[in-house]
Parts: structure tokens; sequence; C-alpha cells
């Protein structure tokens, strides 16, 4: 069992990236869990749609709600966000090698969303790739404690991370 984290520095750079590295471990035949965001530009507004793509192979969860054009809080849909939560908590079940969680985010810094699927899956001997920004960093340290290992945001040293399937 092993954790480790990413950041990126472009907005939205975190999203493909991980996509991208969950569909790879996949290929290479590893049991995948988790969550992938995948977003979608809303005609007529700055802010686009932001998906749960349940790995690995779905359902897709809408998680981000519509505020309105001129709306600049947070568009987390806290219960699409459970809802993802609850779908990957049932992934576990079945056996998993590598549990992927596109964002350690406000929900699991302040103790909620993804945080009990975590634990359960380096319970059960899994490794964990989390996706992360600067805002939420000191939080996930402090869920962690000195476990946590930083990667680079770079396909190849993501990919040599990856655990092998036995």
């Amino acid at each position: 069992m092993r954790i480790a984290y990413t950041m990126t520095e472009g907005r939205g750079e975190l999203d493909p990236l991980l996509h991208d590295l969950a569909q790879a471990a996949i290929a290479r035949g590893l049991r995948v869990a988790g969550i992938v965001q995948v977003n979608s530009d809303r005609p007529g507004c700055a802010r686009c749609d932001m998906d749960a793509v349940v790995l690995p192979d779905g359902p897709v969860i809408r998680i981000s709600q519509s505020l309105g054009r001129e709306a600049r809080g947070c568009r987390l849909d806290a219960e699409g966000l459970e809802t993802a939560v609850a779908a990957t908590q049932a992934r576990l079940a079945d056996g998993v090698d590598l549990l992927i969680v596109n964002k350690f985010g406000k929900q699991e810094a302040a103790g909620r969303g993804f945080r009990p699927v975590i634990a359960a899956a380096l319970e059960s001997g899994a490794d964990v790739l989390l996706g992360v920004n600067g805002i939420n960093l000191d939080a996930l340290r402090d869920f962690t404690g000195d476990a946590a290992v930083a990667l680079p945001p770079d396909p190849d040293a993501l990919l040599a991370w990856m655990p092998v399937r036995a």
C-alpha cells in the first residue's frame, strides 16, 4: 500500500492527465477504482460542467451545479459527489489494485467526501493516487502524515509509480 499525490500548474490540466493515467492502468490489467473528472463547456456560461467518471467503466455523475451566469461561488454539487463516493466505495468490495481520486478537495479537507474511501483502500492494501491543488495541500498532508509522496505531473513518472499486477 502506497499513497501519492500530484499537482499541476494550469487550470484543468490535472483532469486529462489522471483520466489518461486511469486508462493506462486499466490497459495494464490493474483493478482500478475511483473517479476522474471530465469537464464540458456550457454555452453562454464562463464555467464548465463537471462530471465524475466512476472507474473503471462508469457511471458518469454530474458533480457541478449551475449557479447562474455571474456566480463566483463553489459550484460543487455535494449530493453528486456523495453519489460518486458511494459508487466508488462499492467498487472496493471487488478488490482494487489502484484507487485514483481526481481531487483531494474542499470536502476531503473538511473530513468528508472521499476520505473514508481513501482510508478503506489503503487498509485493503491498494495503492492510492490523488490529485490536489495548493489550497488543500496542507489538509492532505495533515490527513496522510508522512505517508503521501509527491509525484511530478508527468505521465512517465506517474506510470512508473503505478503498481504492477502480480
